[in-house]
């Protein structure tokens, strides 16, 4: 794995060319894309069919077989072998525990006058949700994605995934009924997107579409913006981590290796006030990749985006780690609390060497739908807010008017807008 230091009069480039790593080159799939948007937008469930076809390797013979039958998915749910059900029932009352304290409030607040100022919260009504399903299929990210929007209050709820050669992931259909779920469709990429955002024959129109997905499904997100909210536009996986001396080394480099073995994109990155800690995590990382399943993916994520930064002090690590707004950031320092209050980019924080990564993967609660390739510095994790809408609460009593009608009329007459102003002068002239 290779060692930059940061005081190398090369290193200011190098590092620039790490800022870049997450950026995806949605131009060259812009023409694609849209092509496959305005095919569904014209032609519905015939559109889907030919797509699915084109893309995932198999022919419905109409467009009901598009939708997973309500008893396949409670089959799979109670197949289940018994620990990983139980595993999967810690996780969901975790995620959901979690995102109740986000749930914000209505409010609504009367002044001496007689008038009323708030805030009405509520739910969109519907919610498409976009599970992956290419290279490998991730249950957890159906949880992730589900949850936040029951608690929100969303009543109607789909899920669209691709199904290669019309094989879908048994454990995601036995999530999708722990979830309740009862509108799942084979259907992915951007072909799926479409088809949540301006609605079919079989797939109703949403009101937000959630959920990670590759080059396609992002392109089609930001093209789809504005007919239907989205969460966010997600790039490859990332991890950046802070070690002093103190971490160890293996389970520095482990951790680094579950985000290379997510994709060849994928990006993983340590940063160290410790050349020995540098030189032992590159040892441990060749030494660990060999044991891997996905060994031939992580090991191209590592040599081509893969980095291991020396600083001379940690103030200078965590200077650079803001930069890279890392999508999880792992802090295996001595203190690492001491740090958080310098931390002030990075789309999840994991503190301390008994936190790795993959807890908040599945289990731990918090969000696993994260900003990547620096958008951090605006992106929050996707949450419950990502389901709700808020309406404004505005009553005035005629007292109440009285008391600010003038500056009213008054800046609207400045703005020039003899309606605006004419509506509060009649009002007031009335009392």
């Amino acid at each position: 794995m290779r060692i930059f230091y940061s005081e190398e009069e090369s290193f200011e480039r190098e590092f620039a060319e790490l800022l870049g790593r997450g950026k995806m080159d949605i131009e060259s799939v812009e023409g694609s894309v849209r092509a496959i948007l305005d095919e569904i937008r014209h032609d519905g469930d015939d559109a889907l069919l030919r797509q699915i076809g084109r893309f995932d390797r198999w022919e419905p013979a109409d467009s009901s077989e598009l939708r997973v039958d309500i008893e396949d998915m409670k089959r799979a749910y109670d197949s289940l072998d018994s620990d990983l059900k139980s595993a999967l029932h810690l996780a969901y009352e975790r995620i959901e525990e979690y995102h109740r304290k986000l749930m914000p409030k209505s409010w609504i607040e009367f002044d001496e006058n007689g008038s009323m100022l708030g805030q009405k919260v509520s739910a969109v009504e519907r919610a498409g949700l976009y599970i992956p399903g290419g290279k490998a299929a991730y249950p957890s990210s159906l949880l992730m994605n589900a949850i936040p929007a029951l608690v929100a209050g969303v009543e109607d709820i789909v899920v669209c995934t691709p199904t290669p050669d019309a094989h879908i992931n048994e454990l995601l259909l036995a999530a999708c009924h722990l979830c309740g779920i009862e509108k799942v469709f084979r259907v992915g990429g951007a072909s799926a997107i479409g088809a949540m955002a301006y609605g079919t024959q079989s797939i109703p129109k949403v009101d937000v579409v959630t959920g990670p997905g590759n080059i396609f499904v992002a392109t089609a997100k930001k093209m789809v913006y504005g007919d239907v909210n989205i969460d966010m536009i997600a790039g490859p996986s990332e991890i950046g981590i802070l070690a002093d001396e103190s971490a160890r080394a293996d389970w520095v480099a482990i951790d680094l290796l579950s985000q290379a073995e997510h994709d060849e994109m994928a990006s993983s990155i340590l940063i160290t006030d410790s050349a020995k800690l540098a030189e032992m995590v590159s040892q441990e990382v060749e030494r660990e990749l060999s044991t891997l399943d996905r060994e031939e993916i992580a090991r191209k994520s590592i040599e081509d985006r893969g980095a291991i930064i020396v600083t001379s002090d940690m103030q200078e690590a965590v200077s650079l780690m803001n930069e890279i707004a890392p999508e999880h950031l792992e802090v295996m320092t001595v203190a690492p609390m001491q740090l958080l209050s310098s931390i002030k980019h990075a789309g999840a924080i994991f503190l301390g060497r008994y936190t790795p990564e993959p807890i908040g993967d599945y289990i731990a609660g918090p969000n696993h739908t994260l900003p990547t390739g620096g958008t951090a510095r605006f992106y929050s994790p996707l949450s419950v807010e990502h389901f709700l809408k808020k309406s404004s609460l505005i009553m005035m009593s005629e007292e109440g008017l009285g008391k600010i009608g003038e500056e009213c009329a008054l800046i609207a007459a400045t703005e020039g807008l003899t309606a605006h102003e004419k509506s509060v002068r009649e009002r007031l002239k009335s009392k």
